[in-house]
């Protein structure tokens, strides 16, 4: 079994609740995670203050961790700066790596960068990004779990108004369908919600989990979540994927349970890498041969 802790959105600046943090932190020491996933937005406005002050409580965690960045760890009013070098200071301060991975006996987890120069609202990933994750898990044997963690969502929250989701969506989640994916991570929403693929994509292929995170340490939640903080304690063994979302709550200062999930996992069928790596790109053979 592996045991894994999902947060994200913690907008350390100006929104960021010191208090809340500690009580995650508190968590991860309580529980000791096998691995930590942070899906972005780590700072409020790209500042390097706020960037040391991300990677201090991230290394307090004293467990792995997987970070990739969101639209918000891109400076918004350095126009220069984020025209040119829009992860500058997210490597400077923070960490070199933007799509980092993580392997072990039972898990395979990669992590992609939706955010770009000029993202806000939905992000995107690329044609050679989605090749790049279909070789990393093109050689995963069929019973290791493979798992993405992004920061913009695949589909909108279950009854939002707004119906903004990932450009290309569908295809993207086709690719991560095609990879034998198995779970999806992500935040940018700041509200919780989990929904199995083929409910949103019908007729992809084989389903996989989408984990939406709400903001767990920042003042800015939405929707069902105003003003609350959420993550998701995530356990996976053999036979079963168990999520469990959490809610802070005021009155203890403690992270509790406000619903259980349990679903079955499948084991994606082993095939060639060139294979997977055409089929996340939608190109076929006569294409490469041009």
């Amino acid at each position: 079994m592996r045991r894994l802790f999902h947060l994200s959105d913690v907008h350390f600046g100006p929104h960021h609740q010191p208090e809340v943090a500690r009580a995650a932190a508190a968590l991860v020491a309580e529980r000791q995670p096998d691995l930590v996933l942070l899906s972005g937005d780590l700072t409020q406005r790209a500042k390097p203050a706020q960037f040391r002050a991300a990677r201090s409580f991230v290394d307090g965690l004293a467990r792995p961790v997987l970070v990739v960045p969101g639209n918000h760890d891109v400076p918004l009013y350095r126009v220069w700066e984020r025209l040119f070098a829009p992860f500058g200071a997210y490597r400077r301060h923070f960490a070199r790596e933007l799509e980092p991975v993580f392997r072990d006996e039972e898990l395979a987890v990669a992590g992609v960068n939706t955010a770009h120069a000029w993202t806000l609202k939905n992000g995107r990933l690329r044609r050679r990004q989605l090749a790049g994750l279909a070789a990393f898990f093109a050689g995963e044997p069929p019973g290791r779990c493979r798992i993405v963690v992004a920061h913009h969502q695949l589909v909108p929250a279950p009854g939002a108004r707004s119906r903004v989701a990932m450009r290309r969506a569908q295809a993207v989640a086709a690719a991560y369908a095609r990879a034998g994916v198995e779970l999806v991570v992500s935040g940018h929403l700041h509200e919780a919600f989990v929904l199995p693929s083929d409910e949103a994509f019908p007729g992809l292929g084989p389903p996989f989990l989408i984990v939406h995170c709400g903001t767990t340490t920042s003042d800015r939640g939405r929707g069902r979540e105003r003003r609350a903080h959420s993550c998701t304690w995530i356990e996976i063994d053999g036979e079963a994927i168990a999520l469990s979302m959490l809610r802070h709550d005021p009155a203890s200062g403690r992270f509790a349970e406000r619903e259980r999930h349990r679903f079955p996992r499948r084991r994606p069928p082993a095939a060639a890498a060139g294979d997977i790596i055409r089929a996340a790109t939608g190109r076929t053979r006569r294409e490469e041969g041009r």
